[in-house]
């Protein structure tokens, strides 16, 4: 009963994040200011993006799947090594910097990946002295954290989609990080971490443009770059906003047992075996669409570093959020989509009520309940049919051309992977049901192009007897007086108003727009069997059930949180159709003693003898007449003697005996 489209959300404003709002939120909390709005170019207008409602429920499918998947095919850990290079057991390592650690901070900005030019002034980009180690409360606002804002000269290379790296040392008071200062140089007295703190994006542009007219609203610019460049650019994108963060944690690791994904930023010394303060570059927070292209029509960027302490549970989860290396076999297309979507997400969790938001969690686990249990009753309700009686087969097979339409549309936008691969899953199990509803048989004698067996469709027996076949072709006749000019009328606006990249892609988009706007309609025909038969005994009534529970947990969100008219107008007319349904089933009430095809009836076995103990027995030889009998019989006018010839009975005189068998028969 949901409907097609898939638009959620989640909101009501409480506080910015990223670089484009009034505030930027830095991994503890803090609000720090955005850079001057003048040096951020205009970007083309980005497609409306999923909404948290969505999302959240997306990511808990994910989240879903890959638990089974993992546990699949997961294997007994394998023995970690405790024992060192003697044979003795490893002993536990300690932060080489401990608690109240005096330390100072030296951030360097540079093109070059490893860094070796202390010297150069331009270099240093912010260099911080005198900090504590694990202190919560120093600093502007009593959190422990600093900042710095500057503005960056963009060299040429870069404005020429070069990278550009950010190097942070630590070290301890009374030290230098470069390594040619002999005296002020100590190892274990000095940790390094840099990044590339530039994002390379790609950028898809489509050709599309009126096929009657040949026009474009697309900007020129972009033509040009798309014909110099292809349809996909690689460019260089930058955000204003960057937070240091050194956890705070002295827990005694081993090395070789931390626990994954903690033990990509748990650095060993190779000498003491103790191990580095963990630095960690947080940009969570920064939302993709505050992310803008580096060009040469910039002379400067941007560019605030905030440090902050942050503590080892906090980083946990960033770090598992940002742990992606398991899953490269999904391609980095499906990591750009992933970063789009978890915005909103990021965007759900700033703004939105507490209150709101464990609601909307708790009902889209209720959500994704119900529609596995829908899928769970439709499989079965299907799999163990034996009668066709009553079900509409013309339904079936346009839902497999619906799901065809479905998957070629995702296929020619370039959905991500895991989108295709469910809805290929879908026209699959669609597929499958067409063997439930008609006999599907390969023709071996007649085959197509010489190679392969022809397939072969006939209705099944309990579709023909029955008066459904007769009663669908009627619905689906009648159907289409609607569909067709509804369908003509579609797909001239779409051809008149709206671009495409081809012939074949507006007849998808058109075909997928119609599917998403009418396809309610291809419901009713159910109801006119329902109708005709004066029975809703034969539909799935407990996936029909789940369905319309989905659907309204759908309208509760889609007036209380913002969505799109359509959606909220889908939700709406599913919500009419199932009421139609509860109506047919208030007044075509089930008859338990009716008996079905296979001579079996709702009621129990007991109740069904009472019944028929409380039928009349047959007709026996006339007993003895009683004195009351006998008074009766006196008291009742006899009727008129017959004449001769007559019948005796009750039948008029005109009319004909019956023979026995017919008197039988009546």
């Amino acid at each position: 009963m949901a409907a097609a489209q898939e638009a959620d959300g989640a909101g009501s404003a409480v506080v910015a994040a990223g670089g484009g709002g009034s505030g930027q939120v830095t991994s503890n909390g803090s609000i720090g200011r955005d850079p001057p709005a003048e040096t951020q170019p205009q970007n083309p207008p980005p497609q409306p993006a999923p909404n948290a409602w969505q999302v959240i429920k997306g990511v808990l499918f994910r989240i879903f799947i890959i638990w089974v998947i993992s546990s699949w095919f997961r294997r007994g850990p394998a023995p970690q090594d405790q024992a060192g290079p003697g044979g003795a057991p490893r002993v536990a390592s300690r932060n080489l910097f401990p608690k109240d650690t005096l330390m100072n901070l030296h951030v360097y900005i540079s093109e070059h990946e490893h860094f070796t030019d202390f010297n150069a002034t331009s270099a240093l980009f912010w260099e911080q002295h005198d900090l504590v180690y694990g202190d919560w409360t120093s600093g502007e606002n009593s959190d422990g954290c600093y900042e710095h804002f500057a503005e960056l000269d963009i060299p040429q290379s870069v404005q020429q989609n070069g990278s550009i790296y950010i190097h942070v040392y630590f070290t301890k008071s009374g030290f230098h990080p470069d390594p040619r200062q002999k005296a002020l140089y100590r190892r274990l007295a000095t940790v390094h971490m840099s990044r590339m703190i530039n994002k390379y994006k790609r950028r898809r542009f489509q050709k599309t443009k009126n096929l009657l007219t040949g026009e474009t609203e697309a900007d020129p610019e972009m033509i040009k770059r798309a014909e110099d460049y292809g349809p996909v650019e690689v460019i260089s994108h930058w955000h204003p906003n960057i937070t240091i963060n050194i956890v705070d944690d002295h827990t005694p690791w081993v090395k070789g047992s931390v626990p994954p994904p903690l033990d990509q930023y748990v650095k060993f010394d190779a000498v003491s075996g103790d191990y580095y303060p963990i630095i960690y570059f947080n940009d969570y927070w920064n939302l993709q669409k505050d992310y803008y292209p580096i060009n040469e029509s910039l002379a400067s960027l941007p560019l605030r570093v905030s440090f902050c302490p942050l503590s080892l549970w906090r980083w946990q989860l960033y770090a598992a959020q940002s742990t992606k290396s398991p899953w490269n076999f999904l391609g980095d297309e499906l990591y750009e989509q992933s970063d789009e979507e978890q915005d909103s997400v990021k965007v759900a969790l700033l703004e939105t009520n507490p209150y709101l938001l464990a609601l909307t969690i708790i009902v889209s686990i209720v959500h994704s309940v119900f529609e596995f249990l829908a899928f769970k009753n439709d499989i079965q309700f299907w799999n163990s049919r034996q009668s066709l009686e009553g079900l509409s087969v013309r339904s079936v097979f346009f839902g497999v051309f619906q799901s065809f339409v479905v998957l070629l549309y995702i296929l020619d936008n370039e959905t991500n992977f895991v989108v295709q691969v469910s809805v290929f899953i879908g026209v699959l199990i669609d597929l499958w049901k067409i063997t439930k509803v008609m006999d599907v048989r390969l023709d071996r004698e007649h085959k197509v192009a010489g190679l392969f067996p022809r397939p072969t469709f006939k209705d099944k027996s309990t579709y023909i007897e029955s008066s459904t076949k007769v009663y669908d072709d009627m619905a689906f006749r009648y159907l289409s007086w609607i569909l067709f000019p509804l369908l003509g009328c579609y797909a001239v606006y779409s051809l008149l108003y709206l671009e495409h990249k081809g012939w074949y892609s507006w007849v998808l988009s058109m075909l997928y727009g119609f599917l998403l706007t009418f396809g309610f309609i291809t419901m009713t025909p159910q109801l006119f069997i329902n109708y005709k038969l004066k029975s809703v005994a034969h539909l799935p009534w407990r996936m029909l059930t789940y369905k319309a529970l989905n659907t309204f947990i759908d309208d509760l969100f889609a007036f209380v949180i913002k969505m799109p008219v359509m959606y909220r107008i889908g939700c709406l007319r599913d919500d009419v159709v199932f009421f139609i349904y509860l109506y047919q089933r208030w007044i075509y009430r089930v008859d338990p003693t009716r008996v079905n095809e296979f001579g079996m009836s709702g009621e129990a076995p007991t109740a069904a003898a009472a019944v028929a103990g409380a039928l009349p027995p047959p007709p026996a030889p006339a007993p003895t007449t009683t004195a009351a009998a006998a008074r009766e019989e006196a008291s009742t006018p006899l009727p008129a003697k017959p004449t001769p010839g007559a019948s005796s009975t009750s039948e008029p005189q005109e009319a004909p005996p019956k023979p026995a068998e017919d008197k039988k028969r009546d």
